[in-house]
């Protein structure tokens, strides 16, 4: 089985995605993520080649929000 088809349980979702399992959990509830269902124990299950094409989404969305530029603030008086 070749890494782009490989799946993850919740637990090694988070560490690949750099945060806790229920956000993951959340991101599943809300349909910000693709999962899979283990047949038997209806486990979540996660493409590893999904949770790369979150990072991706992310990651030009943070580099999109850096580009922009920042509001004036006031000056104090």
């Amino acid at each position: 089985m070749t890494d782009e088809f490989a799946y993850l349980t919740v637990k090694q979702a988070a560490e690949y995605l750099g945060v806790a399992p229920n956000t993951v959990r959340n991101w599943d509830r809300y349909g910000k993520i693709t999962v899979y269902r283990h047949p038997i124990s209806r486990y979540r299950l996660f493409k590893k080649a999904d949770l790369r094409a979150l990072i991706e989404q992310l990651e030009s969305t943070v580099s999109h929000a850096s580009r922009t530029p920042p509001r004036l603030r006031r000056k104090p008086k």
